[in-house]
């Protein structure tokens, strides 16, 4: 009787802690830092996003000095239900909120690449792991990129120690590289600051 009584006991107390790790997962989608479906999750986009039309190109405007963060525009990049707002990759490689082509005057380098080029490598061949840091200053294996001051927001949820990566070159912004988050699939403009 004492044995099965142990028995009993020990697959109650397995019972509660699967149920309670199961409760925090749901918990944990509703902050908004589990994928959702046909977003994130580890999926890599086999590509970056398409350069802009052609006829959608012109000189871009003045901009304002790239340390002072614009305010954000009003617009919405949840494209689904339950997507996240802010920019963004579906599962099936599109590239949703890089449609604002070579105009948006927030992206304008008046010194592209002042800190060189990025050179550990671009797309799906090429997943990095985040070493520290944050959206001012982030690094891994001895890179060190900027987020665009304004897109700070779109980065919140991104842990800075452990999120897989992946660099894809801006083809519309010359100096800017788009960061990927794996497990998100979120993405924001970055600017390389240099290596070790």
């Amino acid at each position: 009787m004492k044995k099965l009584s142990g028995v009993v006991c020990v697959s109650l107390m397995l019972s509660v802690c699967a149920w309670a790790q199961r409760g925090g997962e749901k918990g944990q989608e509703k902050g908004g830092s589990a994928p959702v479906k046909g977003v994130g999750g580890g999926h890599i986009p086999a590509h970056g996003p398409a350069p802009s039309k052609p006829q959608q190109r012109a000189a871009p405007q003045h901009a304002a000095p790239q340390h002072e963060a614009p305010a954000p525009a009003s617009r919405s990049f949840a494209d689904k239900k339950g997507h996240p707002e802010a920019p963004h990759v579906h599962t099936n490689d599109k590239w949703v909120g890089h449609d604002q082509g070579p105009n948006d005057a927030r992206l304008h380098m008046d010194h592209p690449w002042e800190h060189g080029r990025f050179s550990g490598g671009f797309g799906p061949g090429h997943v990095f792991h985040l070493e520290g840091g944050g959206p001012s200053r982030f690094w891994f294996g001895g890179f060190y990129f900027s987020v665009a001051p304004f897109e700070i927001a779109y980065c919140d949820g991104w842990l800075w120690n452990s999120d897989q990566i992946v660099i894809y070159e801006d083809p519309d912004h010359p100096g800017w590289y788009l960061a990927y988050n794996a497990r998100l699939g979120t993405y924001v403009h970055v600017e390389y600051l240099g290596n070790g």
